[in-house]
């Protein structure tokens, strides 16, 4: 994104702010769309990543459905445009009253343990459904997104599928959908061909399987020479397996995938405003205007994102811990080497399109920022910045 729109962007809208590209999104979801070549595919958009309506919105113009984790996101993917027949509902964990909320919308339903399996069989005999699977394959680029290992949370163990199809035989449900996710940012590509064995191989035992959801996790590149999946590579590769499958099966299933981090992460940018430059005996601190409260992810996963100065582009090099201003241990960067920071510079931080603004609280009483979207060269606002209104809202006073 041309960096001269975005200094006008913060000069029009102010810092913190998040910004995205949509013709960023448009070609990665082109991408991942060319990159397979099967009779049937599906590309689901995981909307925990960025659940703003406006990219909500571009998401369904591009032709994609949407994969939702919760009542909150099947209420906003409606009210952006999609039909409830094409969201897909995958939650962990949660109550009977959940999933009945979600079956009266009209979405498709996907589960992950044997009691709720047995509950909505009994409590809605017509409906049909789908699986997860925890296939017990570690994957991921951090523990903490690593969800189809033998002790993830996730999923209806490979082991338990014999419980599955007694319990389907027992109330006639129809399975015509089997799901696995193994983790975010995975390295090893190979994962996705193992679990993908693994499952189509337990798929022969569904009598009414109709398609086959493999989640995602594709690593996208977050700073220089970085390494990430090769889709068009892995497209060809997993086109084959699966290809074989329906073959060996006589019948063209349907292929789906849930992209999230992959369609939106490398659209975003966080710009900030350098409030302090500050030398210790030790380092140089710059002192921007935003926190953890606003991007968690280098705080809670040790993520790199890539810093640039805006506003000295050209100048020398120098060594800088990039902080907050939240009044506890709040650090972007350690030993960051950018181009030399002064006060009221801007500095972009990039791959901020995924699990960011969707991550970000009011903690410090601090408002969330302001989003824009950009679409051929002009910036929209899509959310505006929050006032102390926002943060009262919904809160009675008791006064003593």
């Amino acid at each position: 994104m041309n960096q001269d729109l975005l200094l006008e962007l913060v000069e029009k809208h102010e810092a913190p702010l998040y910004v995205y590209d949509a013709d960023v999104i448009e070609g990665k979801y082109n991408a991942f769309k060319n990159a397979f070549d099967v009779e049937n595919l599906e590309i689901h958009y995981a909307c925990k990543a960025l659940t703003n309506l406006s990219v909500l919105s571009l998401m369904k113009s591009l032709g994609s459905k949407l994969d939702c984790v919760s009542v909150q996101e099947l209420q906003l993917g409606i009210k952006a445009g999609f039909a409830p027949e094409d969201i897909m509902f995958t939650p962990n964990g949660v109550g009977e009253e959940e999933y009945d909320q979600a079956i009266s919308l009209g979405v498709k339903i996907n589960v992950d343990n044997v009691q709720m399996l047995e509950y909505l069989g009994s409590t809605y005999p017509d409906l049909e459904l789908c699986v997860r699977i925890n296939p017990h394959l570690m994957g991921g680029g951090n523990s903490k997104i690593s969800v189809g290992h033998i002790d993830s949370k996730f999923g209806v163990s490979i082991h338990q599928l014999p419980l599955v199809h007694r319990i389907a035989n027992k109330y006639n449900i129809k399975i015509n959908g089997i799901h696995v996710h193994t983790g975010s940012d995975i390295h090893d590509g190979d994962i996705f061909i193992r679990a993908a064995h693994l499952i189509l191989t337990a798929g022969e035992s569904f009598k009414d399987l109709e398609y086959i959801d493999f989640g995602s996790g594709f690593k996208v590149a977050y700073k220089p020479n970085d390494f990430h999946t090769d889709i068009n590579k892995f497209g060809q590769k997993f086109s084959e397996v699966f290809n074989a499958f329906c073959k060996k099966m006589g019948k063209n299933f349907t292929l789906k995938f849930e992209p999230g981090k992959y369609l939106v992460s490398e659209s975003g940018s966080l710009l900030t405003k350098v409030n302090v430059v500050k030398q210790t005996t030790s380092c140089t601190f710059a002192h921007v205007d935003s926190g953890f409260n606003h991007l968690i992810r280098p705080m809670f996963y040790d993520s790199y994102h890539h810093i640039d100065n805006l506003s000295n582009p050209e100048g020398d090099e120098k060594l800088y811990n990039v902080v907050g201003y939240i009044c506890e241990s709040d650090t972007f960067a350690t030993d960051r080497i950018i181009t030399e920071v002064r006060k009221g510079d801007i500095l972009r931080f990039r791959n901020a399109g995924a699990y960011c603004f969707t991550m970000a609280s009011n903690y410090n009483s601090r408002y969330r920022p302001a989003e824009v979207l950009v679409k051929g060269g002009e910036g929209y606002l899509i959310r505006e910045r929050e006032t102390i209104e926002d943060l009262v809202k919904g809160q009675k006073l008791i006064k003593f």
